[in-house]
């Protein structure tokens, strides 16, 4: 008589993939409870655009050698959604902060869970938050106007992969801003430049536009080059040089992000 085969033990991976998916729930449940930090933080994209397009868009479009409105709006939505990613993710480091202080993460600590399901868990939750509130901000584009022009089905999917890598590594920087904060309030302080940043890119002029000593301010930071590639996948301007700049600080800000956060979040607590 033959004896029954033993049930297969879990692999470490397999843990550690079922430990995450259970703090992805979590985290999305707490934003569906608690909505109101995401949709404060996603209307500042939504009332710039609005603002930009309906007080200003009509100088602003004589200002960068546009026929109306229109130009300005196809010119300003890339930007726009790029900032959506920003604001998106400051979100993330006031969570992430909140479960410091609160003493969950001290609980998750002392039970049989992958360390790092926490943090993976917040990650992917925020990246998920982004893509969804990137998409509301581009229907509001789509409603007052903005139109891609000639874009093939493989820019659209190398668009769709740039927000999402961009959102990505935002969000692991975000992640261990929370870590660093002493509380909530701070976290939504120290990741104020996730905002500010892209106010002073060219999500809003061309960077030939500003004066020449603020040029390199503008040129020489994460946001001017993605938008720029983003612009150029979706209304066919020139890329150049943009495109590479804008993976490498993708990938250079998210693997910082992830050591950062990891060495932050492994640190036992004194």
């Amino acid at each position: 008589m033959s004896t029954p085969l033993a049930p297969a033990r879990p692999t470490r991976l397999s843990l550690a993939v079922r430990d995450s998916a259970t703090m992805l729930r979590r985290n999305l449940l707490h934003a569906r409870r608690y909505p109101s930090l995401t949709l404060n933080l996603l209307l500042t994209p939504i009332m710039l655009l609005l603002l930009f397009v309906y007080i200003f868009g009509d100088t602003m479009s004589a200002g960068i050698g546009g026929g109306d409105r229109s130009a300005y709006i196809a010119y300003l939505v890339p930007g726009l959604l790029l900032m959506t990613i920003g604001s998106t993710t400051i979100g993330t480091a006031v969570s992430v902060a909140s479960d410091m202080n609160e003493g969950i993460i001290a609980r998750f600590r002392t039970m049989a869970i992958h360390r790092g399901s926490v943090l993976v868990g917040h990650v992917v939750g925020s990246v998920i938050q982004s893509v969804a509130s990137v998409i509301l901000v581009g229907a509001v584009g789509v409603a007052i106007g903005f139109r891609s022009t000639d874009a093939t089905a493989l820019e659209w999917l190398a668009a769709f992969g740039l927000l999402v890598l961009f959102s990505l590594a935002l969000t692991w920087i975000a992640v261990g801003m929370g870590l660093v904060s002493p509380n909530a309030e701070a976290a939504s302080n120290n990741a104020m430049p996730l905002i500010f940043l892209p106010l002073i890119s060219s999500a809003f002029v061309p960077v030939d536009a500003m004066p020449g000593w603020f040029q390199p301010i503008a040129e020489y930071q994460p946001f001017t080059p993605a938008i720029e590639t983003l612009r150029g996948l979706l209304l066919g301007t020139e890329i150049g040089h943009n495109g590479w700049l804008a993976v490498a600080w993708c990938v250079g800000l998210a693997v910082l992000g992830y050591f950062w956060s990891a060495a932050k979040f492994n640190r036992d607590p004194k």
